[in-house]
């Protein structure tokens, strides 16, 4: 995965990998947590594209799990890199669209982003929380259940 991931050279050929082939490997988890901290674009992007692949694909995942991705969220939202810009709000849009607990949490944090003094963080917290606060994306998250799995429940 990561000599694979040092050779991603578009965000297409980032997403396509993370979203399906990378998220589902018993590693996924770890990756997200050591390439979020990488230098190479493509290589932070990919951190992002498998938060917002593993909110989709893992249905095992907790919301713990998605919570503890907020902050690696938060930090890279000061990367004014074109594409993990987007892969950080990607990530941000998707694990909110999660389940109604996480959304809670992911809307606080996008409100946060949206008055933040650094531009790229701003971007980011305004583009997740326009997305978030949809009637469409609400009315789906009012249907659901809350996540069993959820070990602060």
């Amino acid at each position: 995965m990561d000599r694979w991931c040092k050779d991603f050279d578009s965000w297409a050929i980032c997403d396509t990998v993370c979203f399906h082939l990378f998220d589902r490997t018993p590693h996924a988890w770890e990756k997200v947590t050591d390439w979020s901290n990488e230098r190479d674009e493509f290589v932070r992007r990919a951190a992002f594209a498998l938060i917002a692949s593993l909110a989709v694909h893992d249905k095992r995942a907790s919301t713990d799990q998605f919570a503890r991705c907020l902050p690696l969220i938060e930090k890279a939202t000061t990367d004014e890199r074109n594409f993990v810009n987007k892969g950080v709000s990607w990530a941000l849009r998707v694990i909110g669209r999660r389940n109604r607990e996480i959304h809670a949490a992911a809307v606080i944090l996008a409100k946060s982003l949206s008055e933040s003094p650094n531009a790229s963080a701003r971007w980011v917290g305004k583009d997740a929380l326009k997305d978030l606060t949809k009637p469409a994306v609400l009315k789906r998250l009012k249907a659901r259940k809350t996540d069993p799995r959820n070990s602060t429940k």
